[in-house]
């Protein structure tokens, strides 16, 4: 009986996505005129949910910054350094109290935010070691279940995603082609190698285990990843027009200007005064170009609560335990509370939810933005997407 049910509510989701594709008249999805190719099939059997029509029609363009390691009360509270991110960010938009990164150290949260995949003990120590997944099987809510840091091509992230609905993705990684020696996109380890970004240098604090992208073999080994994973100097030239910027922007600083060192190789303090310097150089940027004004979200968050002394290892959400990692937070379930600001043409400014919301959940959100279906702990039971507390504008 299980299987027979299994089988009748992936022939549903199928029948839902293409009337979906089939009716709309905008929303960039083209009725297939060809049988489903592998990855739409993959995109389908890794699938929890079909998204709810919320109410985000008019977006059309996201925006994601990660910050580093930080809690809620040090970034948004009274004497947070961010002064920047409080006093002119914050009352732009909503800003989401009860926010929680789903473990530590850092890799997990990112993998997280673009694929739904949960911690497991690789990913959970930042993949010193760049290693392939070794898979024993899928388990519930596609989850890859075995140990390692690349996954193989059947894991999807939303990039995938986007690229079968006929949508756009780029990432852009601060310094990523700041190394003499290695590729100035889509840069990586070799398989079975140790990261040499681990340790920052003055003139290259590019960091693999804050670019998540390259730890798919459905993203490394496909040209698309020299073209989408680019450097962060690409991105002004992008926002010069709504048809050159990605319907997915997801902006990576450098170790030095996301809050990570303090102080930084070059000198500069680091924490949240470098990162709220980032902000004020950025920001503005994105605000001001075409695609956010037709329609834009900008998410800003960060990817863990500090670890070390007094170090916050909550979570939140009804997220299911990662069948790979025992205690995802090293000390308890989850990443901590670090709070997120969500600026947007369909949010009200001067807001705040006390929903609980996590990294699963901001995919979930951008999967619904564009009409996608949910991956991985993206669609596990008792999530709560974005809805009326974030998208409140009239």
């Amino acid at each position: 009986m299980m299987n027979r049910f299994r089988i009748s509510v992936l022939l549903l989701s199928v029948l839902v996505v293409v009337a979906g594709a089939c009716a709309s008249g905008g929303s960039g999805h083209a009725a297939p005129s060809t049988p489903p190719s592998k990855s739409d099939t993959a995109a389908v059997l890794t699938t929890a949910t079909v998204p709810k029509p919320a109410a985000v029609k008019k977006i059309t363009h996201v925006f994601v910054i990660n910050l580093e390691n930080e809690n809620y009360a040090t970034s948004w509270g009274a004497k947070s350094k961010a002064k920047y991110l409080n006093a002119t960010l914050r009352p732009k938009g909503a800003l989401l109290t009860q926010y929680f990164g789903i473990g530590h150290v850092s890799l997990d949260n990112y993998i997280a935010q673009i694929s739904g995949q949960a911690p497991n003990h690789d990913t959970n120590t930042d993949c010193i070691h760049y290693t392939d997944f070794v898979s024993t099987g899928t388990g519930a809510y596609g989850q890859e279940l075995g140990q390692g840091c690349v996954f193989p091509s059947s894991v999807l992230t939303i990039g995938d995603q986007l690229q079968t609905a006929h949508l756009t993705w780029k990432a852009y990684q601060e310094d990523i082609a700041n190394s003499p020696t290695l590729p100035k996109t889509c840069r990586h380890p070799v398989i079975g190698t140790v990261d040499s970004s681990i340790v920052a240098t003055k003139t290259d604090m590019y960091a693999t285990r804050h670019d998540p992208w390259v730890y798919f073999h459905g993203i490394i080994d496909s040209p698309a990843c020299n073209t989408e994973v680019v450097g962060l100097d690409a991105l002004p030239t992008d926002l010069a027009s709504a048809a050159k910027t990605p319907n997915l922007s997801y902006i990576t600083p450098n170790v030095c200007d996301d809050g990570h060192d303090a102080p930084c190789k070059d000198g500069r303090p680091g924490g949240l005064v470098s990162a709220d310097a980032f902000l004020k150089k950025w920001v503005p940027k994105i605000l001001a170009s075409p695609a956010y004004n037709a329609g834009g979200m900008l998410v800003i968050t960060f990817d863990e609560a500090e670890t070390g002394k007094g170090g916050d290892a909550s979570a939140c959400c009804h997220t299911p335990p990662s069948p790979n990692s025992p205690s995802p937070g090293l000390t308890g379930p989850g990443g901590g509370r670090i709070g997120a600001l969500v600026i947007s043409t369909s949010t009200k400014p001067k807001t705040t939810s006390n929903t609980p919301y996590n990294h699963y959940a901001l995919l979930c959100s951008m999967e619904n933005v564009f009409g996608l279906t949910h991956l991985g702990f993206a669609g596990a039971p008792g999530l709560t997407c974005f809805g009326k507390d974030v998208y409140n504008a009239p």
